[in-house]
């Protein structure tokens, strides 16, 4: 099977032959739109190794043994870099990658603020305080581009970090996990408490927000930067405070769970002041009352996108104010000149930088990094928003965008040119781990995927223009996999069933899955029902020529000549002997990811060789070959390692292991 590259459709077909239309792929099949099909099973295999596109392998650095933002243009772990494609693919990330992960936000804990350890720079940082990056070595306490010496702590990068950790839990569901976690957690959210105000808002200083530092404070009559309340703290502090209730639900601390409802509904009764007349979210208000944000005012007349969309995609805000939100995104169609949400339109007027000065260059050029660029991460929010009020055709123009720098092996973030341009031009490839949000979206968002203490709620939301859909991935729940398959004859739930058993819903909006009532392989079959409104039936409008990057099945090569063969001869054999074995299955995934990411590499090459792909440069050509050789390098070295530290192991399983796996390499 060849590459396949979407071009424009001829016409667009009916709906009943829409429903005809059958598609089978890797991840999932189903009928209806093939289109649309493809892209959710192409999304799946960015997670995995793969010889036809960039994918997550080539993020292992195993001397850290975790992920890294970029290799080797970003060696470290940001809060806000990694927020929406980590937020959006824990459902579904599977091992060894799960583990690498929760490496990486080791390091935002190792190095969390404890009120007395130097960072970088000599900085302090409070008790509770979470970091804009870390590395096992340290961390940037403060958002570390620019004027760092004025920038206040990382506010709105510790309530990330904890709605990432705290979801890592509630689908791990592991009590000791949620033990040794749950401490730097509240510490988290603690931290932040200490700048509440008396109306319930937080008083931050510049740079204090996610997208930092476009946030600049509020100017004092001395010329400096002061504080103001921040929307987008508020709107992502509820989302940690919905998962700490979860969380203390779970292991059955009542007091706790009072408390995080307390903080929370304070919270949510004190963002009507960081609201507009038309229902969306300025960017911040000043302590006299006067907002930033409000789109259309001489002065701070910008729209702010991130916590307008965090607040649709967390479910900060309910149905009605959802749409008013979207309905001012939608009005306002600079905010995507190319399909990506910029951050903000018009430019800022009230970072640091842009008091003093119009003509804003390097850094602050307009439409380049904070001001008016595009981040991969708020874009996988944005499709989460998109999803639940229905906007498919958003969700395809969002990954037809990004489709352009996949085919061209340049997933970099940020991106220049409002979205148009990647960051390292000089580099015949980028992958950044921050581009995999639009797939990892693309897939959360048809059901959303709301963790509790006592189960699993799906919000569908599949197309009209898909009629049945099977997930041949399962969604993690515990020590439970869910296998989903839709018969979509409409928006409303009609039955459910796991196994076979129907399991009673009382929304039509919602399938809740109650924990204790699923087997640990469960086969959920939903029907829906009802009638479609008007506006949701329109098909896709397949207006470019460019179009969805394959992902082909794997092929059965012989192994090449080349470094893998004897690499595959021992991992295949380990495999052998230990699929066995009990309480082995993350050493087996991670021999399977091994294994993939080796014999992606053969056929990548083989395949390149044969001509299947895109004609690049010689020079090119090398270095996307270069891009998967050291993918398999550096998984098979993280396991080597792997293998070696369990020689000197407590656990006599692991030595065993290690054992096996030394006499394999005589």
């Amino acid at each position: 099977m060849r590459l396949i590259i979407f071009g424009v459709l001829a016409m667009l077909i009916s709906m009943s032959d829409a429903n005809a239309t059958k598609y089978s792929g890797r991840y999932c099949e189903g009928k209806g739109d093939a289109a649309f099909l493809r892209l959710i099973d192409q999304s799946f295999g960015f997670f995995h190794a793969n010889p036809d596109t960039q994918n997550i392998s080539m993020l292992y650095y195993p001397e850290w043994d975790c992920l890294i933002e970029g290799f080797p243009t970003w060696m470290a772990w940001w809060v806000q870099n990694s927020y929406g494609p980590t937020y959006c693919s824990l459902p579904f990330l599977q091992e060894p990658y799960l583990t690498f992960l929760q490496h990486s936000q080791d390091m935002w804990f190792k190095h969390q603020g404890d009120g007395k350890t130097k960072r970088e720079h000599d900085l302090i940082g409070p008790d509770g305080c979470l970091c804009d990056c870390a590395f096992p070595t340290g961390a940037h306490m403060v958002q570390g581009d620019c004027n760092w010496p004025i920038h206040d702590w990382g506010f709105e990068f510790t309530a990330a970090g904890a709605v990432m950790q705290a979801e890592l839990l509630l689908i791990q569901r592991d009590k000791a996990a949620i033990k040794k976690y749950l401490p730097n957690l509240e510490r988290a959210c603690n931290f932040i408490e200490t700048r509440r105000d008396a109306n319930g808002l937080f008083l931050v200083g510049p740079a204090a927000n996610l997208l930092a530092p476009s946030y600049g404070g509020i100017r004092q009559p001395d010329g400096s930067f002061g504080r103001g309340y921040l929307a987008g703290l508020s709107v992502n502090y509820i989302a940690a405070c919905d998962r700490m209730i979860e969380l203390f639900k779970l292991v059955g601390d009542k007091e706790k769970t009072k408390l995080y409802e307390q903080r929370r509904k304070i919270t949510r009764d004190s963002l009507p002041l960081l609201t507009t007349s038309e229902g969306y979210f300025v960017k911040s208000m000043e302590v006299n009352g006067t907002k930033h944000g409000v789109f259309g005012n001489e002065k701070y007349g910008y729209f702010e996108v991130a916590p307008n969309v965090d607040a649709i995609c967390f479910r900060v805000v309910d149905e009605a104010q959802a749409n008013k939100i979207y309905a001012k995104v939608a009005s306002i169609p600079q905010l995507r000149p190319h399909d990506f949400l910029i951050t903000n339109y018009p430019s800022l007027d009230d970072t640091y930088e842009a008091w003093d000065s119009t003509n804003l260059n390097g850094l602050w050029e307009y439409g380049r990094w904070v001001n008016g660029g595009v981040w991969s991460t708020m874009e996988a929010r944005a499709i989460i928003a998109y999803y639940r009020l229905g906007k498919y055709e958003d969700v395809w123009r969002s990954n037809l965008q990004s489709m352009k720098f996949v085919r061209d092996y340049q997933m970099d973030a940020p991106l220049t040119n409002f979205g148009g341009d990647i960051w390292f031009k000089d580099r015949l490839t980028n992958l950044c781990y921050d581009a995999l949000g639009v797939p990892a979206a693309t897939i959360r968002g048809l059901f959303e995927y709301v963790y509790k203490a006592d189960g699993l709620t799906l919000y569908p939301h599949l197309p009209p223009f898909i009629s049945e859909y099977v997930q041949k991935e399962p969604i993690r729940f515990g020590e439970k996999r869910i296998f989903i398959a839709v018969k979509n004859n409409g928006p409303e739930v009609e039955t459910v069933k796991a196994n076979g058993k129907i399991i009673t819903q009382t929304e039509k909006d919602r399938i809740v899955l109650p924990f204790a009532l699923l087997p640990k392989r469960a086969q959920v079959e939903i029907t829906m029902t009802g009638e479609w409104p008007r506006d949701a039936v329109k098909k896709l409008n397949y207006k470019s020529a460019e179009g969805i990057v394959g992902i082909k099945p794997a092929n059965k090569l012989k192994p090449s000549e080349s470094f893998t063969k004897p690499l595959l001869s021992v991992l295949n054999s380990m495999m052998g002997l230990i699929k066995e074995e009990s309480n082995v299955d993350y050493e087996l995934a991670f021999l399977k990811e091994t294994i993939n990411a080796l014999q992606a590499y053969d056929e990548r090459v083989a395949r390149d060789v044969a001509g299947e792909y895109r004609q690049f440069s010689p020079e090119k050509r090398a270095a996307i070959l270069n891009m998967y050789k050291n993918a398999a390098v550096n998984m098979y070295n993280g396991l080597d390692s792997l293998m070696k530290r369990y020689a000197s192991s407590n656990d006599p399983q692991k030595r065993k292991l290690s054992t096996l796996y030394s006499k394999l390499q005589e």
